[in-house]
């Protein structure tokens, strides 16, 4: 084998890399995998997210309704006199 522009040549002329070069695809390739997974698993953080915004706009829903009704039970009892202290 003889060196030719930092690769490695054998002697039937096939061209192979560098050992240091084929770690650097090797951690690459890892990096790619890697960051693939992330993705998939930030895809599906944001549809969960999605969800729980959707189940926190019920909730904040039905905590308004609650709100408005206790407003109401509240002027309707003070404005027919029968509002009491708590005994």
């Amino acid at each position: 084998m003889c060196s030719h522009n930092g690769k490695l040549i054998s002697r039937a002329g096939n061209s192979s890399e560098s050992p240091h070069e084929h770690q650097q695809n090797l951690l690459l390739s890892r990096i790619v995998t890697n960051v693939e997974k992330l993705n998939e698993a930030i895809m599906v953080l944001n549809k969960s997210l999605q969800e729980v915004n959707v189940q926190n706009m019920n909730v904040e829903l039905v905590a308004q309704m609650f709100k408005n009704y206790q407003s109401n039970v509240l002027f309707h009892l003070e404005a027919t006199e029968s509002l009491k202290d708590p005994s």
